[in-house]
């Protein structure tokens, strides 16, 4: 079922039994109005009847006559009078008599002074009336017969006005409905018209400051970070090409060149040296890819344990050193914890191993002198590890590209490298929700910093 369905059809039933509970109370409350103003009117004309027979000593007989003469226009009151004894001194028509007075009925007369009831339809009152300091029993029924044509006829005008009350309700709906979907419907069918084609299109904002404006710039948000996204893929598909073409060309080459003609045992070394640095170069960027596409995982289902930062800094400067024998690298910690569970952060191990060994090589390959000072300090809450090397600073223009994938500074192009580390280290470095900052002036060391927080 539709929303703009179920709306029309929640408010209108929400709004049916409101209008019911209201058209209940007003006919509830004009019966209980009618009854008790009837019962009134029988307490007077009781009242007045009783006066005229037993103090005005008004003939029966005339007021039998007036009794049968109002009956033929109007229903008249029936009142009938008793003495103390329960013998009927006064009746408007006997021949009716539709009010049977029982032994019962005086009685509750006599214990109560006023009662009313009713017989059928039929209301009656009963009271105990007093003349000249005798007691009398009165009773006065009738039947309302305009009261209740009035209300029969409240009820249809009732029953009618809610019948047209729900018809304009179902309407008003069904129109104000229409109304809120559809700029939720615009929004839908714009949304179905933007594909990877064209990810470029955004949703016209119509409204300010309410729900669909909010959804609106949710919707183009979101666009605009898969636009984002898929311009990124783009160019990082481009550079791995880029990057594997020109080591496969050079192998390629060497290759050929060592098939082509013969050479010294020297040259075919030589050759066969080139082939395997290039070799080398592509087995160290699909490592970087790899280690970045586990950096990228999902944080649930990466493996977060308590480990010792120390161990892992320390085989990180082993593994480097054992693999560039040319490369010095100085570890130093400022302040030691005596605890060890206070040298302990929660993370990753392989993926901090892989961000430390990064920020250490490109400290060392960076430096005027192949040498990095990695300096650790260790405060109540945090760990701060230094990676420092002296070298070119690094321009202003390139602080906001620098850990974007495949960056490389144009005067670093002569330097071996993929520019995949950095970006690789701050998306690790994300992952374990630490800092990762760059301080660089001219003449003075570049330092790359970390901060953990500690377990």
């Amino acid at each position: 079922m539709k929303i703009r369905v179920r709306l029309t059809i929640l408010f209108t039933l929400l709004t049916a039994v409101i209008l019911f509970f209201f058209a209940f109370i007003i006919y509830y409350s004009a019966k209980k109005d009618r009854e008790k103003e009837f019962f009134e009117l029988l307490k007077k004309e009781a009242i007045t009847k009783s006066n005229l027979f037993l103090k005005a000593k008004v003939p029966s007989e005339v007021l039998h006559n007036i009794y049968h003469n109002n009956r033929q226009t109007i229903n008249e009151v029936e009142v009938a009078v008793y003495n103390q004894n329960k013998k009927l001194l006064y009746h408007d028509a006997v021949e009716i008599d539709f009010v049977k007075e029982t032994d019962e009925l005086f009685d509750e007369i006599k214990q109560k002074g006023f009662v009313i009831f009713y017989q059928d339809k039929w209301q009656v009152v009963g009271m105990n009336y007093v003349v000249d300091g005798n007691h009398y029993i009165v009773t006065a029924a009738a039947l309302d017969e305009y009261g209740y044509s009035k209300m029969n006829n409240l009820l249809k005008n009732i029953i009618l006005i809610y019948i047209l009350s729900l018809l304009l309700i179902i309407l008003s709906a069904f129109f104000f409905t229409n109304k809120a979907i559809n700029p939720v419907k615009e929004i839908t069918n714009k949304a179905k018209q933007i594909s990877a084609s064209n990810l470029d299109l955004r949703i016209e904002l119509k409204s300010k400051g309410d729900e669909l404006a909010e959804l609106t710039t949710t919707i183009n948000q979101m666009l605009q970070r898969l636009e984002n996204s898929f311009d990124a893929q783009k160019n990082f598909v481009s550079n791995i090409a880029h990057e594997l073409r020109t080591p496969l060309a050079a192998i390629i080459t060497e290759l050929e060149m060592a098939v082509d003609k013969v050479h010294t045992n020297e040259e075919y070394q030589q050759l066969i040296q080139f082939a395997l640095n290039d070799t080398k170069r592509i087995v160290r960027l699909s490592n970087s890819l790899l280690d970045m596409a586990k950096a990228s995982y999902d944080p649930s289902e990466i493996n977060f344990k308590t480990i010792r930062i120390d161990e892992i800094l320390l085989d990180s400067v082993a593994q480097i050193q054992k693999s560039n024998k040319e490369y010095k690298v100085d570890l130093n910690f400022i302040r030691i914890p005596e605890e060890e569970n206070e040298v302990a952060v929660i993370g990753n191990e392989y993926l901090l191993k892989v961000a430390f060994t990064n920020l250490i090589e490109n400290a060392c390959k960076y430096s005027i002198n192949n040498s990095c000072i990695v300096q650790v300090d260790f405060d109540d809450k945090d760990v701060k590890i230094n990676f420092i090397n002296k070298g070119d600073k690094i321009d202003q223009e390139d602080l906001a590209l620098i850990f974007k994938p495949f960056f490389r500074s144009d005067k670093h192009k002569n330097i071996q490298g993929q520019g995949i580390g950095l970006p690789l280290t701050k998306k690790i470095v994300d992952l374990h929700d630490a800092r990762l900052e760059l301080y660089s002036e001219e003449g003075k060391e570049t330092i790359f910093q970390i901060v953990l927080k500690k377990s």
